[in-house]
Order: C-alpha cells, then structure tokens, then sequence
C-alpha cells in the first residue's frame, strides 16, 4: 500500500493507492485548519487499518534535504520525522509540482483538454505549469527512454512584463510588494490583485453587487464566476489578463525547457477556466515570442482536468524510489 500526498496552501489531499495505482480510499483536508501535516496524516490513518509500505508527499514548497518549509503555511515538514510515525524505511518528499510531473506520465487523452496540438509525438523535453494558491513549474528531461521529472521554484522568478499594461501593472504591484514575481499575478491571490490593479487605475468600474460579492464571497471564484457569465466587464478584463500574462509565462517556461515534449497547465485554477483559456487569449501569448514563433508551435499544450494528478504522481514517485528519509 502506498501513502500518497499532496500539500498546498489551501489544501491537503491524502490517499492510499494499491501497487498497481489503483485509488483505496481518499481524504481532503484544510491546511490552515491544522498545526502541522504530521496531525493531518495521523488523523487520517487513525481510522483506517492499513499498514503502509511506501509514502511520498508533494508539498508545495522547495525541498532541500531531508524538509521542506510550506511556502504558503507555517509549517516545516520533515521526511524522518514522518518515516518514524509511519513505520516505514523512508519517506520521500518532493516539491508538488514534481509530484505533477510524475502524474503527467499516467494521464490519458481523458484527463486533459488540448489547447494546441503543435506538432505530436515529438521525443523531448516537457514542463508543467500550475497556478492555484501559489504558481509551480516543473520539468521532465528526456533521458533517451523516459522523463524524468524535477522540480523549481520558477514562479517566484521576476514577473515580466510584454506590453504597456503589463509595464503598468508592475509598477502598480512593485508599490505594494517591492519584488513582483509571476507568482504575484498567476495566483488565486494574483487574480485578485489584477482585479484591484484595473479597478484603482480607473480602466473599470466596480458596482456595488461586486464589491459586496467580493467581501462575502470568495474573491477568485467571484472573478472567475462574474467574467464566465458575463455579468461584470471588470472581471472579464481581469480574467483576460489572467490568461494573457499565464499564456506568456507558459511559453517563457517552454522555451528555457525546450518544451518539444509539451506543456501541460495543471493546478487548481486551470480546469475551472478552460472554457477561457480556449478562446485564444492564452495562445496568442504563448506563440508572441518573435523569432521562436515557429518553434512554439510545434509543442503541444494541454490542460489537466484530472483531480488526482498529483496524488498519482506522488505514489508514482513513492512507488519508483529514491534516497530519501531514513526511519
């Protein structure tokens, strides 16, 4: 039996998978709601008689060693400490967008929804971008026989601007934040801060159902919800930059990867907007990279639908082994 998990900012997904990755038994929780993943995982096993004989963890943060410290929760999470409450030899943890990477290797033409078909079946490189609570990017590198999937923390990189209310739109959020990183517009949180970046530069106006929306209602889902039925231009040009500058990010990543393999566009964010991210915008960014124009179009790009891609990825991982946390 294999224990498998993903942690994020918001969320916490545990499950147990057979060897064959087939799912036993899956439970959420919210992460905020708990002092530390060690009580979320007791709390979940506690109920359950299943002797576990591999556990990986994606967790959203940069794993160094035998930890990791939650970029979006105050916690630090630690391999060993794990491996011993478990009774296993080891524990690995790996970054949750590494954990995306290894689910990308079981997806089927069923969990995914294509945004461009580019140039199939092209041995290569291939990269995941997943914005939700923060932004993840990964790589797979093509080996020659498989990928292997690694992690980054590219999302933290400086956000770049590509036009003129890109230009603005960074001067706006340096006030705020100082450093402005992609992650700070391709977020749960960055949507809201381009929403307040066209609300307060006077481009669009705010009514007053939205305000009060937005007081009591979740702010992103609010925005997201408003722009797909069309009821607040304010939230479609939110929207419409949202995927513009997560088109350009894509196609940035895609060219450092030399992508040939494809992008896949996971995360949390992704599948609820995918009728938006269909509309062109996004593309349009991804392929405006001048002289490389041609190249991008050859990489497929796909979004994730699949709920359990990381939790696969992550027993994928566990199941595959490496050096990890000594009990």
């Amino acid at each position: 039996m294999i224990l498998a998990g993903d942690i994020g900012g918001t969320k916490t997904d545990l499950a147990i998978f057979d060897s064959d990755l087939r799912l036993m038994t899956r439970r959420h929780y919210e992460s905020r709601h708990h002092a530390s993943l060690d009580d979320i995982v007791r709390l979940f096993l506690s109920d359950r008689r299943t002797e576990v004989q591999y556990a990986c963890f994606g967790v959203a943060g940069p794993v160094q060693g035998d930890s990791v410290k939650t970029t979006n929760l105050p916690w630090t999470v630690v391999g060993s400490a794990l491996a011993r409450m478990l009774g296993v030899k080891t524990v690995r943890l790996i970054n949750d967008l590494e954990a995306t990477a290894f689910g990308a290797g079981v997806l089927t033409n069923a969990d995914t929804v294509v945004l461009h078909e580019g140039t199939p079946g092209i041995a290569g490189n291939a990269a995941v971008i997943a914005a939700g609570t923060g932004l993840g990017e990964a790589g797979l590198f093509w080996n020659g026989r498989g990928h292997q999937p690694y992690s980054s923390e590219g999302g933290h990189a400086t956000f770049a601007p590509a036009n003129d209310l890109e230009v603005e739109l960074l001067r706006h959020l340096a006030l705020q934040f100082g450093h402005v990183s992609f992650e700070r517009v391709l977020s749960g949180p960055g949507l809201v801060n381009l929403y307040a970046f066209l609300r307060d530069s006077g481009r669009h106006l705010e009514p007053p159902w939205l305000a009060d929306a937005m007081r009591a209602g979740d702010p992103p889902a609010v925005i997201s919800g408003s722009a797909l039925d069309g009821t607040s231009e304010l939230c479609t040009a939110s929207l419409d930059l949202f995927a513009s500058v997560y088109g350009s990010e894509a196609g940035n990543l895609a060219l450092k990867m030399a992508a040939t393999g494809g992008i896949y566009v996971a995360g949390g964010i992704a599948p609820k907007i995918v009728e938006w991210l269909n509309r062109g915008t996004f593309m349009r960014a991804f392929l405006n990279k001048g002289r490389m124009r041609p190249f991008l179009e050859t990489i497929p790009v796909t979004v994730v639908m699949n709920p359990l891609v990381n939790l696969l990825g992550a027993a994928r991982a566990a199941r595959r082994g490496t050096a990890a946390s000594p009990a």
